[in-house]
């Protein structure tokens, strides 16, 4: 649905389910841009976009899509950093605008979500704020700090409750592979207990790609980061989903990353995803081709 009325600098990432949603780029960029496996926006000095600019667009999307957009994503890479200053204009200019608008979403990372106050994120809520984003990609804190997160598994655990305390619904990202093979079992292990402690409503697996020109990618020349093998990462999979124990959360492996996609509930639906995860191990069922995986 985006069009000419958006502006948008350098290429916009999202999540696979906002694939039908009107994307508003507020701000350019991760203010935090130090994970070393990313490289989506290595390219992009941070800033937030003057409000006024950002309201506008909106406006002109309300004039050329009106009801028709139930959906707003915000990007880029963490734009709850965004004061309130600018949060709360463009929640009233979406709702204003888009009388068919049932969620507004974002990327966040834990650090955000803390930063907020507890009345912030209730009134961002209240405001349309449904959403978040959160990738804290394992739980396991050695892996955090070698991946430069910025946050422990705790600091994420905290994040969740707060934001589902205003009322916000979770949609949480983990990486298999992203430990390497020296932290394979320990990234599995902590990444189920890091789900089930967190809670999400969505939680949703990728798989590691080393990208040129990344840290990670220059870690692994020097032969400090080695990536699992597709039978190790399925593994950790295997594992993930056999141990986590979140409320109910809609479980994905869509994203084009990913060898093996699968769907369900988490634990509803544990034993039929395990058995699906150990055919494919045992080569009953086939794996998605290298050429047609992607970022």
């Amino acid at each position: 649905m985006n069009s000419d009325v958006m502006k948008y600098e350098g290429q916009l990432f999202r999540p696979p389910s906002e694939h039908d949603a009107l994307i508003v780029q507020a701000t350019i960029g991760c203010s935090h841009n130090k994970c070393i496996y990313c490289a989506m926006y290595r390219d992009k000095t941070f800033r937030v976009r003057p409000i006024d600019e950002v309201v506008a667009e909106l406006e002109a999307a309300g004039r050329r899509f009106g009801p028709r957009v139930e959906k707003l994503f915000v990007a880029d890479g963490d734009a709850l950093v965004m004061d309130m200053a600018s949060w709360l204009p463009l929640l009233e200019t979406a709702r204003r605008c888009f009388p068919n608008l049932r969620r507004v979403s974002c990327y966040a990372m834990a650090t955000n979500v803390l930063a907020k106050s507890d009345d912030d994120l209730r009134v961002l809520r209240e405001h349309g704020l449904k959403l978040l984003y959160l990738g804290p990609e394992s739980g396991d804190d050695v892996t955090l700090k070698r991946l430069v997160k910025g946050a422990t598994a705790d600091d994420h655990v905290v994040a969740a409750e707060r934001a589902h305390a205003a009322g916000m619904a979770l949609s949480v990202i983990a990486m298999l592979g992203v430990g390497g093979t020296a932290r394979s079992a320990e990234h599995a292990r902590a990444t189920a207990e890091l789900v089930t402690r967190m809670a999400p409503e969505f939680f949703s697996a990728l798989t590691t790609t080393v990208v040129p020109s990344t840290p990670l990618q220059r870690l692994q020349a020097k032969g400090g980061f080695e990536l699992p093998s597709i039978e190790g990462m399925l593994g950790e999979l295997r594992t993930i989903v056999a141990e986590a124990a979140p409320t109910d959360a809609l479980f994905r492996t869509n994203h084009a990353s990913n060898y093996l996609p699968l769907g369900g509930r988490l634990p509803a639906d544990r034993d039929r995803i395990v058995a699906v995860i150990d055919a494919a191990l045992d080569g009953r069922i086939p794996l998605r081709p290298e050429a047609a995986r992607g970022l």
